[in-house]
């Protein structure tokens, strides 16, 4: 994420927390009062602990994008979910690298990973696991399901009945799994990455909203530019490149890069425009149904992750406008009238990212 700094903008103009005995004095970006005071405190997190993430982030980007051609904000925006402890869902029709995304990603971190192939006899068991009776030792005995990974792929969610579907609702929120009355915690780091195909597309069910809103981002993939697909010809043909994808980094390495993350400052300005963004999909004619107080705390979450990545122990807004869209767009459902009109989801989202006005920077 590239954004541009204004020359004569301070750390605490920005929303940054400026070095300890740093004295700060001036007017910020978005036309607020003069700010002036003096630091007493650093971040928790240093300048090492940055440099470490953008190294690693830069390895896994890398490791992707030999499998991924042409896809760089899409490659991103999975590396965002990913630090910011969140999940991802990947919206296309079939043949556009929608699994090879997911398997890309969880081939690159050293770690457990199962894969799920949702199909409509796939039983809620499956998932999460199911309690047996050994006879050996006379008594039940819990054999643990798919979800018990620290990287699950759920290929083709929607092929699934909503009861199926439903299994992974209490793993992505809570990070627990309940059967027979035990509760069975997962291990971190936990990422779903899950694929589907448009729910025109024969043989789909749609998600319920309660699922959908437990997915931090959903991309598209889309079709990729012709030179993309030449090089795809040329690296692709002969053999699978994820055959050939070595892990660059392990999963207690993505645990520090979260703790990192985590530390990244968002001020109180930020905050609030996240909150009236929000809020804006909530008062839309054009919405029948706006986003969740949830979807405000992925928005910011991922916001830090996507400063962490660019290098800035501060969030701006320009964080939460580039990633309005993925974080918001698929817990929405346009108005009738919205559809008779032919806006979408995203087109709405991005409608109300240009009328919410930006907020006036001050110290926090």
């Amino acid at each position: 994420m590239n954004i541009e700094m204004p020359g004569n903008e301070t750390s605490a103009a920005l929303g940054q927390n400026p070095a300890a005995g740093e004295n700060v004095s001036a007017v910020n970006e978005w036309g607020g009062p003069r700010v002036s005071t003096t630091a007493t405190s650093s971040p928790l997190a240093g300048a090492g602990d940055f440099d470490e993430l953008s190294e690693v982030a830069g390895r896994v980007r890398r490791a992707m994008e030999q499998v991924i051609e042409g896809k760089p904000d899409v490659v991103e925006v999975a590396i965002t979910v990913l630090l910011a402890e969140g999940h991802l869902l990947i919206e296309d029709v079939p043949g556009v690298g929608k699994t090879m995304l997911a398997k890309a990603l969880a081939k690159s971190i050293d770690c457990s990973v199962r894969r799920i192939q949702f199909t409509p006899d796939l039983l809620p068991s499956d998932i999460t696991g199911v309690s047996v009776f050994n006879q050996e030792i006379r008594d039940f005995e819990f054999k643990p399901g798919a979800v018990f990974a620290n990287i699950v792929v759920g290929d083709e969610i929607n092929r699934a009945s909503p009861k199926t579907q439903a299994a992974l609702l209490e793993s992505m929120e809570e990070r627990q799994v309940t059967v027979d009355t035990t509760t069975y915690h997962l291990e971190s780091p936990f990422m779903v990455i899950a694929t589907q195909n448009p729910i025109e597309m024969e043989g789909t069910y749609p998600l319920p909203e309660a699922q959908r809103d437990r997915f931090m981002a959903r991309v598209s993939m889309g079709y990729p530019e012709p030179a993309a697909e030449l090089r795809m010809l040329d690296g692709h043909a002969a053999d699978d490149p994820l055959l050939s994808l070595q892990a660059v980094t392990d999963g207690q390495q993505i645990l520090r890069l979260v703790k990192t993350v985590q530390s990244v400052h968002v001020s109180e300005s930020v905050k609030e425009y996240a909150v009236a963004l929000v809020g804006a999909t909530r008062r839309s004619q054009e919405l029948r149904l706006g986003a969740s107080p949830r979807s405000t705390l992925h928005l910011v979450r991922a916001a830090r992750a996507a400063a962490a990545l660019d290098a800035r122990e501060f969030v701006l807004p320009d964080d939460i406008q580039e990633l309005a869209v993925p974080v918001l767009a698929h817990r929405v459902l346009p108005a009738a009238e919205a559809h008779l009109g032919g806006r979408g989801a995203a087109e709405i989202i991005s409608g109300l990212v240009s009328s919410v006005a930006l907020p006036r920077s001050r110290r926090d």
